[in-house]
């Protein structure tokens, strides 16, 4: 990869700071509003769900991103609003902060996902995050962990998609970190089928860790089959459990 040196600094050609904090504006743009309506007593989820979709195509739009989509097919109606059925738990591997953006992209605004309580933390995208229906984990806590999960059994029973990363953070490499457990556990305790995707090139445009980003980056998203987990209901629940996260892991990787 072509670079410029400056200062000592080197620093990847076509990689912009300006690029990442437009998109961090984006995302405090439609953040504020949120929190707004959450004071007033007045945030609808359907409210939530047209900002989400907003704020995914005008990230990808600023990023210039190319988004090659394989497995459409396989997407169940319900994630795109445009019908009904069990909700599914997504999972997908988590390579950089613009895979939220791309997923919401590709599968539609309806999905929920459960990210890290730090997250939660953060002035005004915290609380945004909140009254949108996100779900905060603090893996440091295992009963606010399952009390996590307890949360989502819920969204799920209420028809609600929920988003994993079973990685847990974004990989530093691309490649696929080991799996948390708990997604797979929700996914037996509920009956949730789960949805395995692929993503492809966001780490290109912004790594982990990373501040700057790239435009113009190609990305490639799979959507495999889902995957029944009552499939494995005649297992013992840690085999089974087990015995899940290896066929997701699977599917996953087979689209790197």
């Amino acid at each position: 990869m072509a670079t410029l040196v400056s200062s000592g600094v080197t620093v990847p050609l076509g990689k912009s700071l300006l690029l990442s904090l437009r998109n961090v504006f984006e995302t405090l743009y439609v953040s504020a509003p949120t929190v707004v309506d959450a004071f007033r007593g007045t945030v609808s989820r359907k409210v939530c769900d047209e900002r989400l979709e907003s704020w995914a195509s005008r990230v990808v739009a600023n990023s210039e991103m190319m988004v090659s989509v394989h497995g459409r097919e396989n997407i169940p109606s319900g994630l795109t609003g445009h019908g009904s059925g069990p909700a599914f738990l997504v999972m997908s591997n988590h390579q950089s902060h613009y895979d939220v953006a791309v997923l919401y992209y590709v599968l539609g605004s309806s999905i929920r996902m459960i990210a890290k309580r730090e997250l939660f933390d953060l002035p005004v995208f915290g609380g945004a995050l909140r009254a949108a229906g996100f779900i905060s984990i603090d893996r440091k806590n295992t009963e606010r962990a399952i009390a996590s999960l307890d949360d989502a059994k819920q969204e799920l029973a209420a028809g609600v998609p929920i988003w994993i990363a079973p990685e847990g953070t974004r990989s530093p490499t691309g490649k696929l970190l080991p799996f948390k457990k708990g997604g797979f556990v929700l996914a037996l305790a509920t009956g949730a089928p789960i949805l395995p995707v692929s993503i492809r090139g966001t780490r290109d445009v912004l790594r982990a860790k990373g501040m700057l980003s790239k435009p113009g980056v190609e990305v490639f998203v799979t959507i495999h089959p889902p995957v029944d987990p009552a499939r494995f209901s005649h297992l013992s629940p840690k085999a089974a459990r087990d015995a899940l996260a290896e066929e997701v892991r699977r599917a996953i990787a087979s689209g790197l």
